[in-house]
């Protein structure tokens, strides 16, 4: 397998890699939405994270990466090797899986094997790329200009974590959990509000300004491009730590504690800002937790919930044309109010 570009060696873009890390610790967070110019490393971040990932256990000759334990029973009907008693098993890389902008419905979620029907005469299912993508991500770029019915379809399957199949009397149920990342250019059309509020966290990237920045950026990715074995070696033991504090923060991540006193903070600054429903709330309170997980720390404060409320909560403000502010000013100027109190 060739070499990826580390994830320790990417430049600036913190709030982007902070995400990412987040969504690797708490996979309940409802995916990663990156905004921003093209060739600001959205795509090589999300593939370097999964890169960063050790290995995780399957089931030998499984389509959908069934867990030996977890998946067991969630897979009955729709895993070959579980329903034949085959439980030998086998190392996989996290996989990164890309949902192309004219990939049909069939595609996505599986359908009939046309080739085993007209040659067997048996109605068998062919997986689609929401099986490749369990336990992984999956990435769509430009899911600005995706169908919206299969943003909606993704976003429930990710959300559930499962993917459910009815297709000519051919009836399929199998895990899918993954991270759901979503990469576009803003300039190129917008998302729905009602979708925008399904994703989890919302992230904004800008091309560097500053010379500094940019010169490491053209070294470092020219230096991979040159030698991508010797450059991913030379960042090894960087991502090894980054590695090694994201598997600490999930074994964590259960125990950290969220007091009431950050629940009120969280709640007060979402009534604040004027976002609609609880998810709001419920994911700034993960994201923070998760956070915290990441930071070694065994409660909730005041610290993780600054950190994670421009990702969790900008995408979900009501457009306000006596404010000009863009979403992320307004969310600062609520923190200040708040947390300054």
């Amino acid at each position: 397998m060739a070499p990826v570009f580390p994830f320790a060696a990417i430049v600036a873009q913190d709030e982007m890699k902070q995400a990412l890390e987040i969504a690797a610790v708490e996979r309940r967070i409802g995916g990663v939405l990156v905004f921003g110019d093209r060739g600001t490393g959205k795509s090589t971040a999300i593939r370097a994270l999964a890169a960063l990932l050790p290995p995780m256990q399957a089931v030998d000759g499984c389509p959908y990466n069934c867990d030996p334990v977890q998946d067991a029973s969630a897979c009955v009907g729709g895993c070959p090797a579980l329903e034949q008693g085959r439980k030998r098993k086998h190392k996989a890389p996290v996989p990164v899986v890309d949902l192309p902008l004219g990939a049909t419905e069939d595609r996505v979620v599986g359908a009939l094997d046309l080739e085993r029907a007209l040659t067997q005469g048996e109605k068998a299912f062919e997986p689609g790329l929401l099986a490749r993508a369990h336990r992984g991500f999956l990435y769509i770029d430009e899911v600005n200009l995706l169908e919206d019915h299969l943003v909606d379809l993704l976003l429930d399957v990710a959300a559930s974590g499962e993917n459910v199949v009815e297709r000519e009397g051919v009836s399929i149920r199998h895990p899918a959990r993954f991270v759901l990342v979503g990469s576009g250019n803003p300039e190129e059309g917008e998302l729905r509000p009602q979708l925008l509020d399904r994703f989890g966290l919302s992230v904004e990237v800008r091309t560097p300004t500053e010379l500094k920045t940019r010169i490491e950026v053209v070294k470092r990715r020219d230096a991979f491009e040159r030698d991508p074995e010797g450059f991913a070696g030379k960042w090894g033991r960087q991502d090894g730590k980054l590695r090694r504090r994201v598997l600490k923060a999930r074994e964590r991540l259960d125990e950290v504690e969220v007091p009431d006193a950050a629940l009120e903070r969280a709640s007060t600054l979402c009534m604040k800002l004027g976002t609609d429903g609880l998810r709001g709330e419920l994911t700034l309170v993960r994201a923070a937790r998760a956070l915290a997980a990441l930071d070694g720390a065994e409660t909730v404060g005041n610290d993780q919930l600054v950190r994670a409320a421009p990702s969790a909560l900008r995408h979900r403000l009501r457009r306000n044309p006596l404010d000009e502010a863009g979403s992320t000013v307004r969310v600062e100027r609520a923190l200040d109010e708040v947390f300054a109190a």
